[in-house]
């Protein structure tokens, strides 16, 4: 059987109790380590779980999953995913993969970003459409996201915008050269995203995303006991807060939606830069009430 494992958003003790089953009676584990990271090290799980872990990078998952999936139509191995297995469309690429091959599988979710969001105080039922935003260079400047966010902002949802991250990564020099020499790990950070996302509006001028009139909740470490942030504000107030306001990666954003209700709005402003601002921007631009 082939097995994907859910691992939660924290640390070693969020799996689950199947999940850490499978993993015990598993001949090959492998921990999936780009698409997002864990707050903990690789260590820390290899002593929880009592089982070596074998890291699998971009290149294995996507190009050598034969390797991963080898002999697993008579045995057990796991592929332990960060968040939800389905996070990702990697994910279900290799599930297909698998299916070819015959070989049953089996999914253990967990929790993720996708559901994590809720703590914030927004109804996970007013989302739309999930977008993820990319590092800008020079050069390339996708604003394919725009249209996502102003489709949301169309039917009044908010907008999960998940942030990138660059691990094991080369550059283009090395990567023309064939030279296996990796760039440092990058995480996008919520005031570098909240620049990007003005940015485009600047060029865009659609009046979509106006920083001063448009809400958004900045999240770090959903999930973490003691590190875990909660940041609410308009992009403005967003984009003029230090960095150790919004704590350590990984980061993601929400742009919030104009069906906002009241009591989202209340709990919320727990969180906010200036609640008085946050209030104000939710009634005079989002039309709530606010009678409490």
């Amino acid at each position: 059987m082939f097995y994907l494992v859910g691992l939660g958003l924290c640390d070693e003790k969020d799996i689950t109790v199947r999940g850490l089953e499978v993993v015990k009676r598993s001949s090959r584990v492998y921990l999936e380590a780009y698409t997002s990271i864990l707050m903990v090290q690789k260590e820390r799980l290899e002593a929880f779980y009592g089982k070596e872990l074998i890291l699998a990078d971009r290149n294995m998952v996507e190009t050598e999953s034969d390797e991963i999936l080898r002999d697993a139509d008579k045995e057990d191995v796991s592929l332990l995913v960060v968040g939800d297995p389905f996070g990702a469309t990697t994910h279900t690429d290799i599930i297909i993969r698998a299916r070819s091959l015959k070989i049953p599988t089996r999914v253990i979710h967990n929790a993720s970003i996708m559901n994590a969001v809720g703590a914030c105080g927004l109804q996970l039922y007013n989302f739309g459409q999930t977008v993820s935003l990319v590092f800008f260079t020079e050069t390339w400047k996708p604003d394919s996201f725009y249209d996502r966010i102003k489709e949301n902002m169309g039917l009044g949802m908010h907008t999960l915008v998940l942030l990138d991250i660059k691990v094991k990564e080369q550059n283009e020099e090395n990567l023309a050269r064939g030279r296996k020499i990796y760039e440092p790990p990058r995480y996008m950070s919520i005031p570098q995203a909240v620049s990007q996302i003005a940015e485009i509006e600047a060029l865009r001028g659609e009046g979509v995303l106006k920083p001063e009139a448009t809400l958004a909740v900045g999240l770090s470490r959903i999930g973490g006991e003691e590190h875990q942030r909660i940041v609410c504000g308009t992009l403005e107030e967003l984009l003029t807060q230090p960095p150790e306001v919004f704590g350590e990666p990984l980061h993601s954003l929400i742009i919030v939606g104009k069906r906002l209700h009241d009591l989202e709005v209340e709990y919320a402003e727990e969180y906010a830069v200036n609640r008085e601002t946050w209030r104000s921007v939710a009634q005079s631009v989002y039309g709530c009430a606010l009678d409490r």
